[in-house]
């Protein structure tokens, strides 16, 4: 934003109508807006205004830095108990084309691949296997650590720990204490998908719910153990259904504080069962995120997943409110390329992230899983 041109001044070169100049002077005061308000802008905002806005709160927070980490994902298995309508990657034990399920060895390899390398965090989430319990990823945890004892774990979702602390015979509390014991540093956000009862029943029937969702997410933030937060957007869900889906992650931070970044995930429509609907646009994309940052007050960072949306959306989406861009990844996770994303072989070098971050004018800033930066780059091109 050009220090030279106040918000105000900005936000006054668009022709508003006064319920939307009520929503930007709520966001200057450092105001909290409303479920009313929020699909509002989603319903009628400007795209433009949307852009300014949330940049307005971004540059507040973190001024042009934005984030990213060394990381590697490694996904188990892509066998799964669940049959969601949008997923591209979930087959069944005994399908002949597709499927991958990785032993312990295997996986143990896997990270082998980078001893010497400076990564700082491994990525782990795969299918819900009908076989596999807390014990068994556990021990691949210890394993892991015991050969890169400072990397952070950033393991399973909410749907899978459901599934492996109930197969363990064990109650949340007791299944997440025991995963930290084996290694776990923080969870990711995946599975939240779309929180509106009825949708998730259109889409994902038969996973856990979203109480089951909110609360393992709570339980592991009283545990101390952080975690982040996701939607799936872009399907059969209206703004309504985005901004309650917000709202909820918004008041269990209220309570905890410890979501690290929310992340939009764009719904992706090749080879799974609501392809019929299509995909939306870049323009719905940017304004997804936009809204996300101006609603979402709480939760310090907006996360563009970049396999997911490609690297020039990704480029734009900073200057609609997003500050972090995730990570190297070294082509290790298959879940948006079998859906059809744009980057299908998901890799990026430390310093093509950092030229990409350049050429959008901002800071890169290397992270840790819990954004402790680790690097400072000149953002000069």
């Amino acid at each position: 934003m050009n220090p030279e041109i106040s918000i105000k001044e900005l936000i006054n070169s668009f022709d508003l109508d006064q319920k939307f100049k009520n929503i930007a002077s709520k966001v200057i005061d450092n105001k909290r807006i409303n479920i009313k308000e929020g699909v509002l802008l989603f319903e009628k905002g400007d795209l433009g205004f949307l852009g300014v806005l949330a940049n307005y709160v971004r540059e507040k927070k973190h001024g042009l830095k934005v984030f990213f980490n060394r990381n590697i994902h490694i996904e188990p298995t892509n066998i799964c108990i669940y049959n969601c309508k949008f997923c591209s990657y979930a087959r069944k034990i005994g399908d002949s084309e597709g499927t991958w399920e990785y032993s312990k060895e295997e996986i143990i390899n896997k990270v082998k691949e980078y001893d010497g390398i400076p990564i700082t965090e491994i990525h782990l989430v795969g299918g819900v296997h009908p076989h596999r319990d807390l014990h068994y990823y556990g021990d691949i945890i210890k394993s892991i650590k015991e050969i890169r004892p400072n990397i952070h774990i950033k393991a399973f979702t909410a749907i899978e720990l459901e599934f492996m602390i109930r197969k363990a015979k064990m109650n949340l509390e007791e299944g997440l204490l025991k995963l930290k014991e084996y290694g776990l540093d923080s969870i990711p956000g995946g599975g939240a998908e779309i929180f509106d009862s009825e949708i998730r029943k259109e889409v994902c029937d038969d996973k856990a719910t979203t109480e089951q969702w909110l609360r393992i997410h709570e339980t592991a933030h009283n545990l101390g153990i952080p975690s982040n937060a996701t939607i799936l957007y872009g399907h059969i869900e209206n703004y309504e259904h985005r901004i309650d889906h917000m709202n909820r992650l918004r008041e269990l931070q209220d309570k905890t504080g410890m979501f690290n970044t929310y992340i939009p995930l764009k719904y992706r429509k090749e080879n799974n069962k609501l392809g019929y609907i299509g995909e939306v646009s870049r323009l719905e994309d940017l304004k997804n995120y936009a809204v996300s940052r101006i609603f979402l007050d709480n939760i310090p960072h907006i996360k563009a997943y970049w396999p997911m949306i490609g690297k020039e959306t990704t480029q734009l989406s900073l200057s609609f409110g997003v500050d972090d861009i995730d990570g190297t990844i070294d082509d290790s996770t298959k879940i948006y390329s079998m859906a059809g994303a744009e980057d299908q072989s998901p890799t990026l070098t430390t310093d093509k992230l950092v030229q990409l971050v350049k050429d959008c004018g901002k800071i890169p800033v290397e992270r840790d899983t819990l954004y402790n930066p680790i690097k400072i780059y000149n953002y000069i091109k």
